[in-house]
């Protein structure tokens, strides 16, 4: 196969993409599928399929190695790390920068004519939905308060528990108009609309970009109520919360000592601040560095950092056992990275936060909380009510 990039006007095309992510940088939309790339499970351990189908296009560039300007792939990667993965390598890709620069990236002569408007114009139109929650509020307590016996007998330090709501309507979902909502809903999160699972969220897991590393790791949550008063309180108060600090700091400890390890320099804001995401404001710490020579791809820095405490628990294998053990049901792809590669270990990846998984007309959403020896199970089930407010009226707009 063969890729040709070109300078383009690639935010003027109006049609849906089948794939995008989108960051505060840079935006990436692809139609059709050159090739699918099935990552064996665990896919933590089979990624090198997705370098060498990369590695395996042709590419001659107008860019020359602006990130992203070539093959690229996209994937939902499962939060279970012993599952497989698949990975899509667009025929068609638009990508734009925050500085911009535009391009567009063709595999084999692929043309936008060749692919007609995703969606159906005739599609019905969802006249009723029922939202239910599997875990009621008892049995979730009954988790909580199990989790933090397990965590004050020394098993382990934090746990991330999830909990489900289930959205059920009279007609299919459009994936692509639930992404174009969230977005506009959060336009200065990582967008993401790949395979069904679509979402905005605030944190970013890591990018590679040449020989620089970035992470922006989140753990700590207070709601937000739209009073600028109220919110200002709420922020200082969790900045000095000493369960929300500690709770903060073990994930920038895990994030530093894993990309240390491929580092010539790395470093993380000396202080957390406060973020805004919608209906809650967290914690978050900027982590930046510098790779040593030769740099590894970012799926490979994806893998040894997922999930992070912010959204396993730590040690990760006795938080992960525990909540295979205790949680139920199957998370799928929430809270799992999600993002792309391109064929020179460039890319951008997130944490599936905020995001809806659609099948026809079930969508699924997940709200996750720390859980730490003190916590107190009302107000994680407060919290999980809070985080899904920030995508629940997107899904059962009628």
């Amino acid at each position: 196969m063969d890729a040709v990039t070109r300078r383009s006007d690639a935010a003027a095309d109006p049609r849906r993409p089948d794939v995008m992510f989108g960051s505060p940088r840079r935006s990436l939309r692809g139609w059709g599928a050159a090739v699918t790339v099935e990552v064996s499970a665990p896919w933590v351990d089979h990624l090198d399929v997705v370098n060498a189908a990369l590695a395996a296009i042709s590419h001659t560039s107008e860019l020359g190695d602006v990130a992203g300007s070539g093959p690229v792939a996209f994937a939902a990667l499962p939060f279970d790390r012993n599952g497989a993965a698949t990975f899509i390598v667009p025929a068609l890709v638009h990508g734009t920068t925050t500085e911009g620069t535009r391009w567009t990236t063709s595999i084999d002569g692929a043309v936008a004519a060749e692919f007609a408007p995703t969606g159906d114009a005739d599609a019905a139109t969802a006249q009723r939905m029922t939202i239910a929650s599997p875990t009621g509020v008892d049995e979730w307590c009954d988790l909580v308060s199990a989790a933090t016996k397990r965590i004050a007998a020394g098993d382990l330090d934090k746990v991330v528990l999830a909990r489900e709501l289930v959205i059920t309507a009279d007609a299919d979902f459009d994936p692509h108009e639930l992404a174009e909502r969230l977005s506009a809903a959060h336009p200065h999160a990582y967008r993401f609309d790949i395979s069904g699972f679509v979402g905005a969220t605030p944190e970013l897991l890591v990018s590679r970009f040449g020989d620089v590393v970035r992470a922006h790791p989140m753990a700590g949550t207070t709601p937000r109520s739209g009073d600028h008063d109220a919110d200002a309180r709420h922020a200082a108060e969790l900045l000095h919360s000493h369960k929300n600090r500690a709770e903060h700091q073990i994930t920038i400890d895990m994030v530093l000592d894993t990309l240390l390890g491929w580092s010539s320099f790395v470093d993380a804001e000396p202080t957390p601040s406060v973020v805004a995401a919608g209906s809650v404001q967290h914690l978050a710490t900027m982590v930046e560095g510098r790779l040593s020579d030769p740099p590894p791809s970012v799926l490979e820095l994806v893998a040894a950092l997922h999930p992070t405490p912010a959204v396993g628990g730590f040690p990760r294998a006795e938080a992960l056992a525990l909540i295979a053990e205790i949680e139920p049901g199957d998370r799928g792809r929430y809270a799992g990275p999600v993002g792309w590669v391109d064929a020179s270990g460039n890319g951008a990846w997130a944490v599936g936060l905020r995001s809806v998984s659609v099948d026809g007309p079930v969508a699924r959403l997940f709200a996750g909380v720390g859980v730490v020896a003190d916590s107190d199970p009302m107000s994680e089930w407060r919290e999980t009510q809070a985080k899904f407010a920030a995508t629940l009226g997107s899904v059962t707009r009628l």
